[in-house]
């Protein structure tokens, strides 16, 4: 079952990378970086499931938060220009 469901999130990556490198604008681009992040943080949730292992989810959760203040301050800084507040 895990094998499916990684399967599965891994082929839905390789399709958001696609997008990354050939959106048509930086939108596009940013929001197919930001799924690709989503991704990552399920398949380690997955991972962290199958071997019992719950530090693995603290990790997800962390990395779910940088993925999200990461993009929030790139698109801050791509519409004024810098990142004050």
């Amino acid at each position: 079952m895990f094998e499916a469901a990684a399967l599965a999130v891994l082929t839905a990556a390789a399709v958001t990378l696609s997008r990354a490198l050939t959106g048509p604008s930086i939108y596009d681009r940013i929001l197919a970086v930001n799924v690709m992040g989503t991704k990552t943080v399920a398949l380690l949730a997955l991972i962290g499931f199958v071997y019992e292992r719950p530090h693995f989810l603290d990790i997800a959760i962390v990395y779910a938060l940088i993925n999200f203040i990461a993009t929030i301050a790139f698109l801050r800084y791509r519409e004024r220009g810098d990142l004050r507040i």
